[in-house]
């Protein structure tokens, strides 16, 4: 298999075509880990949890998923931003999620062929490409190989990882943002 090798503004450029907002190289220890998401998923605010595959507890042991991404030199850290009818639009900002996570399956056809299998690709909340999780049915996962975890899951603080990049994580009134990142290492030439 083919590894990664595009310069950063190919890469970033990639993630403009498939639709993101904006996207920017970072480094991977700039991405700002916590175990309090896994805390804060057990709350089960979402209804996800135990009740997804790439969400926890199914998706993995925290500890060990933050130790996933600090192996990775770099990401490409994107993001969608959708305008939604006022802040309480709940239709809307489900949509915009449905929306970045065609935006990141996209993401992952494109980058496909110059993927390693060491590569890492995470997006927003819950997996959302089936409308009921095959998990809440007691089935095998339908697509587990486009299926993407989200960034919380694997303990990444979105917040803080976006805050010193160009990536804004509050893009104005009436809008909602959702980040993905596509952690890899870049090949060299021998």
């Amino acid at each position: 298999m083919q590894t990664l090798k595009k310069t950063d503004s190919e890469l970033v450029s990639i993630a403009l075509a498939c639709g993101a907002a904006k996207a920017e190289m970072i480094n991977g220890d700039k991405v700002v880990l916590s175990p309090i998401f896994s805390d804060i998923c057990a709350t089960n605010s979402c209804g996800n949890y135990g009740n997804c595959y790439m969400c926890p507890p199914d998706v993995g042991n925290i500890e060990q998923l933050m130790d996933r991404v600090r192996k990775y030199p770099v990401g490409l850290l994107y993001q969608t931003i959708s305008t939604l009818e006022d802040s309480f639009d709940y239709e809307g900002m489900t949509a915009a999620g449905a929306a970045h996570v065609h935006v990141s399956q996209r993401l992952q056809v494109a980058l496909a062929p110059l993927q390693s299998e060491g590569s890492l690709h995470l997006t927003c909340g819950g997996c959302r490409l089936c409308e009921v999780c095959a998990k809440r049915e007691g089935k095998p996962c339908v697509h587990p190989d486009r299926a993407l975890p989200s960034l919380e899951s694997y303990g990444i603080d979105v917040y803080n990882t976006a805050k010193p990049t160009g990536l804004k994580y509050i893009n104005g009134q009436n809008t909602v943002t959702y980040f993905g990142i596509f952690l890899f290492t870049p090949q060299t030439d021998a």
